[in-house]
């Protein structure tokens, strides 16, 4: 009985092979999640013959994901682990002469703490012993010294005071203040008095010295001065900072003194700083902040003092990620999304782009959103991590594949194939799209299928690995999916056609998305269905506000009402500032006509709410928000809660991540009809 209840609740998630009396299932899996592994962080050595990497894997006993680090020889595709078993190990960073390696373990127990190997004898010290985890890792150029950042405790508004407490008394926890404009992260939860700071310590042990100091948030990636005296770094040291958070600028701080100089001075974020091999010139990412929606990030070089400051990417009209300086200092290599899919290019200082390599992929496993990780040797060779829709990240090294890492588990797994599917949207735009198919499908016949919405929306997906695809498609369903108008990798223009105007013409262009899936002879048009989470679940309830040509909908972390949202995400002054042209109280007739909310008196399709419990994002009350106006319509529905999920970690236990996609198919079973031939 046991058993079978438990069947009853997860559906698809019971792992196929413990019923199974023929042998496994050759469909993708639940279960499956725990088996796939993916690279992450290639870090590779300065003579281009070795890349140290974090190889994410689950662990099946505490249903959570681990890292460990890998050393992998560029030239034989031999791999030796580095780091591994008790606990997560990251931020592999090699020594300026390739000797040694630092990373942060919590192997020891406790909190984070960082390590050197040195390589030639495998000998390990533990260089820390902080009381949080060092980021932003960053060896000095002689290898003496590396620096780090880490939260420093601080003291938040105290309001009177409890009476005296009699000893061996048990009374409840004293009150809690709060007095910042942001006082919670997703994934943080609720956020200590604080700062976050930069320190160095010698990179054969010792005690760290704090170098930075006040009551702002100093940030990496750090760079060093070819002297070592000297660290440059992203901040945003405005008193107003909390109420202007989009304003860092690139500092200097002497190492010895701590003394400060602000390097850049205009309005808009200015991060990530990194010197050129003379040290003669700053290369760093930023723009002019106009309060759009989206704006590209922008390559910038300037004299190191902060003069002769120019945009390098003007003309690529692609938001830059990350950069890197090539040894002679003539180009940098950066790393940007193109339609739907990271490359790096080597940029000159007169603009010049060649792209170097393609087909970056990393990040979540659950859906196919662009990632990737690149570094470069002295001599200019590229590590990266790479994939494709039946791939998960590997290994690559200029174009060559070194690791295998789901070889084994995948090949005896039949998956579902990924096509590119043409859309023009009703304007005459071209958007990308793409149709995953159940695994073994005939040709010509029409199947079940799920449109599925990217968040952000600023974000997009690529043809890559997706294990809610592969779960929806081994279950029957064909999987839809596209990157609308508002998506990025296709320039600013068409990512600003939303801003200030989102949901709304996005809406058309997956409509126009669903009627060619249709046309292809894939789609049962009286087969749909409709999910998406964050940005995606607010156009699945924008669209079933709109229209009823949906047999059931699930909408996952959605905005449902634009006031409150603004008002209760982590970051309180994002919305009111970015989405929308006024604050909720001044145009409180703009955020309600674009929120779902304003429609529910439309909806009659069935329409699962799925959220985290721990969503500061979305919070859950715009969730709750949703299920109650649906169940006082009387319209079909169900609320599910992901016990201890956050925004961003909905998908971070395998457990949970099987068991939400199997609920959502659960409900989507409840209205599919039977298949039938394209034509009819």
């Amino acid at each position: 009985m046991r058993l079978a209840a438990i069947a009853l609740l997860l559906g698809t998630a019971l792992p196929t092979t413990a019923l199974a009396q023929d042998g496994p299932t050759r469909l993708f899996t639940g279960s499956d999640l725990f088996a796939l592994e993916q690279a992450s962080d290639p870090q590779i050595s300065p003579d281009g013959t070795k890349v140290a990497y974090v190889r994410q894997s689950a662990d099946i006993m505490t249903d959570r994901g681990r890292a460990s680090i890998w050393l992998v020889d560029v030239k034989t595709g031999q791999q030796t682990p580095l780091v591994a078993g008790t606990g997560s190990h990251s931020q592999p960073r090699w020594s300026p002469d390739g000797t040694r390696l630092a990373y942060v373990s919590s192997g020891e127990g406790g909190a984070p703490q960082l390590f050197v190997r040195w390589m030639a004898t495998g000998a390990t010290a533990r260089i820390t012993g902080l009381p949080d985890s060092p980021q932003g890792i960053a060896w000095s150029p002689d290898g003496t010294q590396i620096a780090y950042t880490m939260t420093v405790p601080g003291e938040g508004m105290k309001l009177g005071s409890q009476p005296p407490k009699p000893e061996g008394a048990k009374w409840a926890e004293p009150l809690e203040v709060i007095d910042r404009v942001t006082y919670r992260a997703d994934g943080g939860g609720y956020l200590k008095p604080g700062s976050d700071h930069i320190f160095v310590v010698s990179a054969d042990g010792g005690a760290p010295r704090q170098v930075t100091f006040g009551k702002f948030d100093d940030a990496g990636p750090l760079a060093w001065s070819n002297d070592g005296r000297t660290l440059f770094f992203g901040s945003n040291r405005r008193q107003d900072w909390e109420r202007e958070p989009n304003d860092s600028e690139i500092y200097a701080v002497d190492v010895a003194s701590g003394t400060l100089t602000q390097i850049t001075r205009r309005y808009g974020p200015d991060a990530a700083p990194v010197l050129s091999p003379d040290g003669t010139r700053i290369a760093y990412l930023g723009f002019d902040d106009t309060h759009r929606s989206f704006q590209n990030t922008q390559l910038y070089v300037m004299n190191r003092d902060g003069s002769g400051s120019r945009a390098l990417t003007t003309a690529l009209d692609k938001s830059i990620d990350s950069a890197v300086w090539a040894k002679d200092g003539r180009s940098l290599f950066v790393s940007y999304d193109d339609h739907g899919r990271k490359q790096v290019a080597r940029i000159g200082l007169d603009g010049k782009v060649s792209t170097v390599a393609t087909g970056l992929t990393g990040g979540g496993l659950d859906r196919p959103y662009t990632g990737g990780d690149f570094s470069v040797s002295a001599s200019g060779t590229i590590a990266y991590t790479g994939g494709d829709a039946l791939h998960p990240a590997d290994i690559y090294v200029n174009g060559k594949r070194l690791t295998h890492l789901n070889d084994t588990v995948l090949a005896a797994k039949t998956l579902a194939p990924v096509t590119p599917l043409a859309v023009t949207a009703p304007d005459g735009r071209k958007i990308d799209a793409w149709l995953v198919t159940p695994p073994g499908v005939k040709p010509g016949t029409r199947v079940p299928t799920i449109l599925e919405i990217h968040g952000g929306p600023h974000t997009a997906y690529g043809p890559g690995f997706s294990t809610d695809y592969q779960l929806y498609a081994a279950h029957g369903y064909a999987v839809l999916y596209a990157n609308p108008r508002g998506s990025t990798s296709y320039g600013e223009e068409f990512a600003d056609l939303i801003d200030k105007k989102y949901p709304g013409d996005d809406y058309g262009d997956l409509m126009a998305a669903v009627d060619a899936a249709i046309a292809s002879g894939v789609a049962d048009p009286d087969n749909l269905f409709v999910t998406g989470g964050s940005g995606g679940g607010v156009l699945t309830a924008w669209i079933v506000g709109k229209n009823d040509r949906f047999k059931a909908a699930a909408t996952q972390k959605p905005v449902i009402n634009w006031i409150s949202e603004a008002l209760t995400m982590d970051n309180t002054g994002f919305t009111s500032r970015y989405w929308f042209a006024k604050q909720p109280w001044e145009d409180p007739m703009s955020y309600w006509n674009r929120s779902p909310l304003s429609l529910v008196g439309n909806v009659k399709t069935p329409t699962l709410v799925v959220v985290g419990s721990e969503d500061y994002r979305t919070p859950v009350s715009e969730s709750e928000q949703y299920y109650a106006a649906l169940q006082i319509r009387g319209v079909p529905t169900a609320l599910v809660k992901v016990p201890g999920a956050s925004h961003g970690g909905i998908a971070a236990r395998p457990s949970q991540s099987a068991a939400k996609a199997a609920a959502i198919l659960a409900w989507f079973d409840r209205y599919r009809t039977g298949a039938k031939p394209a034509g009819q």
